[in-house]
């Protein structure tokens, strides 16, 4: 439903895509993921038909035709019309009036939660309703795939969660959905999941596939904030594995992870009963650190 065939692309100097192919079937839930500046962004302005690759071809549907909803990462909708305004006028380019727009826009946004809101001004959402609203836009001409350019970014948990379960709807539907995210919590809600660093895809499975070709054991360490962090170069001198600061804790990438955790409680001493260490299962985000040049080796 979804194919991109050695897309590449370049703004300057600066190289965007790299060789990209990626493909993916109809009715999957698929997470493009990596950090800012990796070509997420890019991807999908491609496929959007925003933008143009150097070279390469990217197509929705078999036929390169199939309907095609796509929600950029920057707001697009004019903040001065009202929630339904909005709706009513991004129907209207899609050739929908009458009642048939009115009664698409309406069950939009009783899905959505925003029903309630309809006649409020678009400027006085909170970033998570603008998120819906900007989804409802999406989905009025009924489209068979659905874009999603980091739609979590700067919305808060709460709503961040109630967007997830709206998509699941819309994937129990059928829709073909292709979402970007720098957030590996995210990425573990997907069917599959394409890591991009720098351009490439660097790996792609399932979540569960992911992790379970992680070649390390992973050590958590936690302890006095203050005596963590300093501690993260003095564990790399010990030659056991890289280590990465994870939040309020450590996660180390060891081989072996009995003599990893000894080395460790020797390195501490008298500190040791500070400390916690033990295993975890490797997440997303371990995966990724490893995988991305320059990570654990």
């Amino acid at each position: 439903m979804i194919r991109l065939h050695g897309v590449n692309r370049t703004f300057g100097d600066v190289t965007a895509l790299r060789n990209l192919s990626l493909d993916i079937p109809e009715g999957e839930l698929f997470g493009l993921v990596g950090p800012d500046g990796a070509g997420k962004t890019t991807a999908l302005r491609i496929l959007a038909g925003v933008s143009l690759p150097d070279s390469g071809d990217a197509s929705i549907g078999e036929n390169g035709d199939a309907p095609l909803g796509y929600m950029p990462q920057r707001f697009s909708l004019y903040e001065d019309f009202t929630v339904m305004e909005n709706l009513r006028f991004f129907g209207s380019i899609w050739g929908l009036s009458g009642g048939e727009l009115a009664h698409r826009a309406e069950t939009l946004l009783e899905r959505t939660g925003l029903l309630r809101f309809k006649d409020r001004l678009t400027e006085h959402l909170s970033g998570g309703m603008k998120q819906k609203l900007a989804l409802s836009a999406a989905l009025l001409h009924r489209p068979r795939v659905l874009l999603l350019d980091e739609p979590g970014t700067g919305v808060d948990p709460v709503s961040r969660r109630e967007f997830w379960r709206i998509l699941y709807q819309l994937h129990g539907d059928g829709l073909t959905i292709l979402i970007t995210t720098p957030y590996m919590d995210e990425a573990q809600l997907c069917q599959r999941v394409g890591f991009i660093h720098k351009g490439a895809l660097i790996a792609l499975g399932t979540p569960a596939e992911l992790r379970a070709q992680y070649p390390f054991h992973v050590l958590v360490i936690s302890g006095p904030p203050g005596e963590l962090h300093p501690l993260a170069p003095l564990i790399r001198k010990l030659d056991i594995g890289d280590v990465t600061p994870f939040g309020d804790t450590l996660h180390a990438a060891v081989k072996e992870a009995t003599n990893a955790k000894d080395l460790i409680r020797r390195l501490l001493g008298d500190r040791s009963a500070k400390f916690v260490i033990e295993e975890a299962t490797p997440s997303l985000e371990d995966v990724f650190v490893q995988l991305a040049p320059g990570g654990t080796s």
